[in-house]
């Protein structure tokens, strides 16, 4: 079992709230549905786009997982204890898991966003993504997108989304990109 520590848990309540879409308390397969479409609507992508099926197939993908693992009462949701319960016990993040994982995910995700095809996203995609996708506010994708443009140059790629995510989840750095790749966390 995986010791969580207080600046994890706070990292792990965060994530949850970006999770629950609907601010229900509970993660619920609506959620991960509901935001891969909005997400898709946002970038104007038809129901039937390639691009968008495969991240929305993937969005469920991701909550049958969670679903799997972390909804120990079989109710059908999951709560934030459910959650950072099934974290603790490595059945949700591992270091060994995590570019299986999550590289699928950021690269169906940049298909939507990045419009141009370049596989960089502007400030303007990001904001647009993270609002769509995860409710998070203007200013704070704004902050975000800054933070994880390490080298400065108005563009944030995959593999910076995948560095700042791994960070998020294994580094205790409060100040590291990864600790603001959703927005402040709370006290």
């Amino acid at each position: 079992m995986t010791s969580i520590s207080p600046f994890l848990d706070r990292k792990l309540a965060r994530r949850f709230r970006t999770y629950d879409t609907d601010g229900s308390g509970f993660l619920e397969r609506y959620d991960f549905e509901g935001a891969a479409t909005r997400m898709g609507d946002e970038f104007g992508l038809a129901p039937d786009d390639p691009a968008r099926e495969r991240f929305v197939g993937l969005c469920v993908g991701l909550w049958e997982h969670l679903a799997a693992v972390a909804d120990a009462d079989k109710d059908g949701r999951i709560s934030e204890a459910e959650y950072k319960s099934a974290f603790a016990q490595g059945l949700l993040e591992t270091e060994e898991s995590f570019d299986a994982g999550y590289v699928p995910f950021l690269e169906a995700l940049v298909a939507v966003v990045d419009a141009d095809g370049d596989g960089r996203l502007t400030v303007e995609d990001h904001i647009r993504w993270t609002g769509s996708l995860m409710n998070v506010s203007e200013a704070d994708a704004r902050e975000i997108h800054r933070r994880l443009d390490t080298d400065a140059d108005g563009y944030v790629t995959t593999a910076d989304l995948l560095t700042a995510i791994r960070a998020y989840y294994f580094d205790e750095a409060p100040d590291s990109a990864g600790s603001w790749l959703l927005g402040p966390l709370d006290a």
